[in-house]
């Protein structure tokens, strides 16, 4: 079966909420909650779509799945 539609596409601005589906990963001292920009799309994991984020204000980009994020 194929992976399901993505949400969001390159340039698309979202909502980044760490903690929403804990994963791993994050932890409070390195992923700031809020505004992003797509700046790539990743692979299907399996469960999940990843997609390279980049924040609004520190510019640092990050690898997230999409069920992390939400439209901004």
């Amino acid at each position: 079966m194929p992976p399901p539609t993505r949400k969001f596409a390159v340039g698309d601005r979202v909502e980044l909420s760490p903690g929403r589906s804990d994963p791993p990963r994050f932890s409070a001292s390195n992923v700031v909650a809020g505004t992003y920009t797509i700046v790539g799309l990743m692979p299907w994991q399996g469960t999940d779509y990843q997609y390279r984020v980049k924040h609004a204000r520190d510019q640092h980009e990050r690898v997230v799945s999409e069920t992390e994020l939400r439209r901004g």
